[in-house]
């Protein structure tokens, strides 16, 4: 099934969203051949440590998703502003469809879940639906966000995935002070989401839709 996916797009609230919810997937994906698409909506820069300027996430996420495989060309980066993506809803929306009308193959979206509690999650995700509702959609775990999540597809992973996944979160040297972006937490995780699956390594989506065509 996974080679059926050719063309993806991740969608990501804010810088390192992507990864922490799907940097094993991402990973596997390029690896079978998949062009990747990585677009972030925030860079957050009021929410940027002091020491650091203010733009580093924009530096960090290039850095980080070159470790999974993302071309340095198919990183989209928007600089809304962090906690009021909400109020750009229809511009983001816009943005959403000008990139589709680009890439009309696109076959799969990667997207929070609708059941995140973060406001800006919640509107990317919405509009994310709303914007590839042909195509396939998965979503990704951010369990600190997630109050429920529907466990219904899981993804088995290498070591060499997850180990790719760690790397490109270690490129978040701004953010290295967030619990859930340690490696003890992204390895634990997704050897318990390999034990609900049967395998040493997964990580686990909701299925919005599913393409087939």
């Amino acid at each position: 099934m996974i080679m059926s996916f050719k063309k993806v797009l991740v969608l990501a609230p804010h810088t390192d969203d992507g990864e922490l919810g799907a940097g094993g997937f991402i990973s596997k994906l390029i690896e079978e051949g998949a062009e990747v698409y990585y677009m972030a909506f925030s860079t957050a820069e009021e929410s940027v440590p002091e020491g650091f300027p203010k733009d580093i996430l924009k530096t960090e996420v290039r850095a980080a998703t070159k470790v999974l495989g993302v071309k340095d060309e198919n990183v989209i980066i928007f600089n809304y502003q962090v906690r009021k993506l909400n109020y750009a809803r229809q511009e983001i929306l816009e943005e959403l469809i000008r990139f589709k009308r680009i890439h009309q193959d696109i076959d799969l979206v990667l997207l929070p879940s609708i059941n995140d509690i973060h406001q800006d999650h919640s509107t990317i995700a919405n509009e994310g639906i709303r914007a590839f509702k042909t195509k396939s959609i998965f979503s990704y775990e951010l369990i600190w966000n997630n109050l429920s999540f529907n466990t219904q597809s899981y993804i088995s992973l290498e070591e060499k995935h997850i180990n790719k996944k760690i790397d490109a979160l270690k490129e978040y040297k701004s953010q290295g002070f967030r619990d859930y972006l340690s490696a003890d937490f992204i390895r634990s995780l997704a050897v318990a989401r390999g034990v609900q699956f049967g395998v040493k390594y997964a990580e686990t989506f909701e299925v919005v839709r599913l393409s087939i065509k």
